[in-house]
C-alpha cells in the first residue's frame, strides 16, 4: 500500500508500505528540477492509490504554476514602481530646471531695464544742465558785452547790436543742428534697444521650442521603452503560463 502526504509547501512526499510478494515496483519521473514528480507504480496496485499519487502529483503541479504566476506579478510591480519613480524624478527635474531659467531671465531683464532707465535719466539731466549753462553763459556775455559797447561807443552800438544778432543766428542754428542730432542719437539708440530685445526675444523662442522638442523626444522615447518592457514582461509571463500547462498536462497523462 502507499500513502500520499502535502503540506502545501515543499513538494508532497510519497509513503509506501511493504510491498506484497510477487509485486514488481515501478518508478516514473515526469519535468525536471524543482518541477520534478515522481510515480511509483506497482504490478496490482489498485486504482484508489494511483488515483491518490495523480491527484498529489497534480496538485504540486498546480501549486508551482500559482508559486510562478506570483513570483511574475510581483516583479511586474516592482518594475513598473520604479518606472513611475524614474519618471516623477525625471519631471521635478525638468520643472526645477525651467523653473531656474525663467527666474534668471527675469532677473537679467529687470537689471537691462533698470540700467537702461538710469542711462536715459543721467543722459537727459547732463543735458539739460549743458543747456542751462549755456543760456547762462550766454545770457551774461550778451549783458557785459551789451554794456562795454554801450559805454565805449554808441555808434558802435548799432554795427554790436548786428553783431550780437548774427551771433545769436549762428547760436540758434547751431542749437538746432545740435538738437537734430541729438534727436537722431535718440532714434539710433531706441532702434538698437528695439532690435536688441527683438534678438532676445525670437533667441529665448527659439531656445523653449528646442526644449520642448527635446522633453517630447525624451518623452517618446520613455515610453517606448517602457512599452517594449511591459511586452518582454507578458511575452515571458504567456511562456511559463504554457510551459506549466504543457507540464501540467503530461503529468496527469502519465
Amino acid at each position: 500500500m502507499s500513502s500520499v502526504t502535502n503540506t502545501g509547501g515543499p513538494p508532497a512526499s510519497v509513503t509506501q508500505s511493504a510491498v506484497p510478494s510477487g509485486q514488481t515496483l515501478t518508478q516514473k519521473k515526469v519535468g525536471s528540477g524543482d518541477d520534478e514528480v515522481t510515480t511509483t507504480q506497482f504490478g496490482t496496485q489498485s486504482l484508489g492509490t494511483q488515483t491518490a499519487l495523480n491527484e498529489a502529483a497534480n496538485k504540486q503541479q498546480r501549486l508551482n504554476m500559482e508559486k510562478g504566476a506570483e513570483l511574475d506579478r510581483i516583479n511586474a510591480e516592482f518594475f513598473a514602481g520604479q518606472d513611475i519613480r524614474r519618471t516623477q524624478a525625471t519631471g521635478a527635474e525638468n520643472r526645477l530646471a525651467t523653473k531656474v531659467a525663467g527666474e534668471e531671465t527675469r532677473a537679467t531683464q529687470r537689471v537691462a531695464g533698470e540700467e537702461d532707465r538710469a542711462t536715459i535719466a543721467t543722459t537727459g539731466l547732463e543735458y539739460r544742465a549743458g543747456l542751462e549753462t549755456a543760456g547762462t553763459q550766454d545770457r551774461l556775455l550778451t549783458q557785459t558785452r551789451g554794456a562795454e559797447d554801450r559805454a565805449t561807443e554808441a555808434g558802435r552800438a548799432a554795427e554790436e547790436r548786428l553783431t550780437v544778432g548774427k551771433r545769436g543766428e549762428e547760436e540758434r542754428a547751431a542749437i538746432r543742428e545740435t538738437g537734430t542730432e541729438t534727436r537722431q542719437l535718440r532714434e539710433t539708440e531706441g532702434a538698437q534697444q528695439r532690435l536688441g530685445i527683438e534678438t532676445t526675444g525670437t533667441q529665448e523662442r527659439l531656445s523653449e521650442a528646442e526644449r520642448g522638442k527635446q522633453e517630447r523626444l525624451r518623452l517618446g522615447t520613455a515610453g517606448k521603452e517602457t512599452r517594449a518592457t511591459n511586452l518582454q514582461q507578458e511575452m515571458f509571463r504567456r511562456y511559463k503560463e504554457n510551459r506549466d500547462f504543457e507540464q501540467a498536462t503530461g503529468a496527469y497523462r502519465v
